[in-house]
């Protein structure tokens, strides 16, 4: 089979990884004011104070950002200083996104990977728990830094191909719908 052929279903398959990472991250948004708010309740209402369900909120909160942030680059949602882009043809916004991508977003997730591996690994080596005695399991959340940036690569991968497809004709421009118009 020719790989013009299998990039649009591998394509396909990372967009939709990160499609469905990023919906199940959104539904921790709602579980999270949900907590946040039981939190507000029981403190100011009830009297009760609870460290795990407030550092539950830290950790959901952690959670939202770091494995929302591939789906975040799916949706082209990061912040972006677009003055020349936007009024770019879909080509030279191809080329754009490629070479960001290419000489950014791969050196700064390798870079953030390789330097917070042995951060990770030292938690996981004491099975680093909460100095507040609240969720143990610290060591799992320093674990997401290391999940994140395979997601971003993962996504990373994805806009490569997009982009090679949009260079090649094969695949319709990114067409910037945010942002205001001058």
């Amino acid at each position: 089979m020719p790989t013009a052929n299998r990039d649009p279903v591998l394509l396909a398959w990372l967009d939709g990884f990160t499609e469905v990472v990023g919906r199940f991250i959104a539904w921790l948004v709602i579980i999270m004011m949900l907590v946040q708010f039981a939190i507000v309740v029981m403190r100011y209402v009830i009297g009760i104070h609870s460290v795990v369900m407030q550092e539950s909120v830290m950790y959901m909160h952690a959670m939202v950002f770091m494995l929302g942030a591939a789906w975040t680059l799916r949706h082209d949602g990061h912040v972006r200083v677009d003055i020349f882009y936007r009024k770019l043809s879909d080509r030279g916004r191809a080329w754009i996104d490629l070479l960001g991508t290419l000489f950014l977003l791969f050196p700064v997730v390798l870079f953030i990977g390789i330097g917070s591996y042995g951060y990770v690994r030292s938690s996981w080596a004491i099975l680093e728990r909460s100095p507040d005695a609240g969720i143990p399991g610290v060591y799992l959340l320093k674990s997401l830094i290391l999940v994140m940036m395979a997601l971003l690569f993962i996504q990373g991968v994805a806009q490569v191909i997009r982009q090679v497809l949009i260079l090649r004709g094969k695949a319709p421009g990114n067409t910037p719908d945010h942002g205001e118009v001058l």
